[in-house]
Formats: C-alpha cells, structure tokens, sequence
C-alpha cells in the first residue's frame, strides 16, 4: 500500500462508522413502518445516536487526557453503552408500540441503570476475564489505558507505590503479561474490584427495584429480570 497503512485505516475507520450510522436512519426510514410510528420512533432514535456519539467522546477525551474522575467514568458508562445498549431500545420498543408514558417511565428506571451495571462487568472482564471466554485477550483495556470506572477507582485509592505503577504501565500498547498481573494486583490491593463489584451490585439492584413496579406485563417483567442477571452476571 502507497502510504501510511496506519493513517488508511483510521480514516477507513472513520468513515465505515459514518456509514453505518446512515444506514441506520435509513433503514429506520425503510421499514415500511406508518408515518404515525415512524414519528413516534424518531426522536428516540435521535437521541440514542446522539447519546452513543457524546458518549464514544467521553471516552476519547477521558483517555487522552488521562483523568481520573469517578463522575467522570460513570458518565462515559451511562452515555457510551447504559443509554444506548439497554435504556434507549427499550424505549424505541416502547414508542413503537404506542405504550403509554407509565411504560416509558419504567423502563427508563430499569434499563439505564442496568446499562450502566453491564458496561462495568465488561470492564471488570476487560482486567480479569478469561480470554477464552471473552473472546479477547486479557489486558487490552489496560493496553489502551481506558479510564473506566474500575481503574479511576484504583487510582482514588491508590498510595504512591501503587500509582507508580498504574501511571507507568497504564496505556502501555506493549504491556505484557508481568505487566497485566502488576496492574491486576493494584486493581485488587486498592479495593476498586470490590468497590466496582459492589456498584454493580447496587445498580442492578436498582434496575430490579423499578422493573418490580414498573407498568409491563409479567412476560415481559420476567424476561427482563433474565436480562439483568444475563448482563451483570456474564463471565463473556
């Protein structure tokens, strides 16, 4: 290839994900659904792609300038994967069925919080799963130095020792596996596993306490619970 293969396929990356996102609308415009439903559907939908995309922002901003804020991780969790992954669809569902507001309500308290839990597992299995079940190799998370909830959490609890450690392995693309198991351990040592284990508890629990009262039919209740134990509980 003529050129920097590198700068090709960030471009190409770039602009497949331009591509996809067109087709999204128009495959949205293309469904043969009534223009009364499409209109029902449509400002959920704009939202939802402007949610993910303010959300895939945070992310880069968060990493590039390597911040280690709490508020900060939780919110790229809630607008990258909680709004986009389990709460907006559930309301894309909902407006396409013309469900009352009470339906929407519900699902709102249910599925964002339930979102925000299951990136969390994604990122506790990120540091500590087992490739052969994730699909990817351990550490890349820590390879690319996001600043997920679990690794601020390390570093708010961190003594100098331990932030030694995170600041020079962290984002480190030739991280090996010495290097994965010494951030592992400060991971651990910190208490951010635990305190990341525990928030996912917490919102879950969240999730089930609205999803208990909220106005869907009990097929419907019942599968969603199967949801939230599938999405928090996952070891893949």
């Amino acid at each position: 290839m003529a050129g920097d293969p590198d700068a090709f396929g960030d471009s190409a990356a770039i602009l497949l994900g331009d591509l996809c996102l067109v087709w999204s609308d128009e495959l949205l415009h293309a469904g043969g659904l009534p223009p009364e439903t499409l209109a029902r559907a449509r400002p959920v939908f704009d939202e939802m792609r402007t949610e993910v995309t303010v959300g895939q922002y945070l992310d880069v901003f968060a990493q590039a300038t390597a911040h280690t804020s709490i508020e900060l991780a939780s919110k790229v969790a809630r607008y990258k994967a909680a709004k986009y992954t389990v709460e907006r669809p559930l309301l894309l569902g909902a407006a396409l069925a013309d469900a009352p507001p009470s339906v929407h309500a519900g699902l709102s308290a249910y599925g964002l919080p339930l979102g925000e839990a299951f990136q969390f597992r994604d990122d506790v299995l990120g540091v500590f799963g087992d490739p052969a079940q994730t699909g990817k190799p351990a550490g890349d998370d820590l390879r690319e130095g996001k600043r997920t909830y679990l690794v601020v959490a390390a570093f708010e609890a961190a003594g100098d020792a331990e932030r030694a450690v995170l600041e020079a392995r962290l984002g480190d693309p030739a991280l090996d596996a010495a290097g994965v198991a010494a951030l592992r351990e400060v991971i651990r040592s910190t208490g951010a596993l635990d305190r990341t284990e525990a928030r996912i508890a917490e919102l879950t629990a969240v999730a089930l306490d609205a999803l208990a009262t909220a106005d869907v039919d009990p097929e419907a209740r019942e599968v969603l619970a199967e949801l939230a134990a599938a999405a928090t509980a996952r070891t893949e």
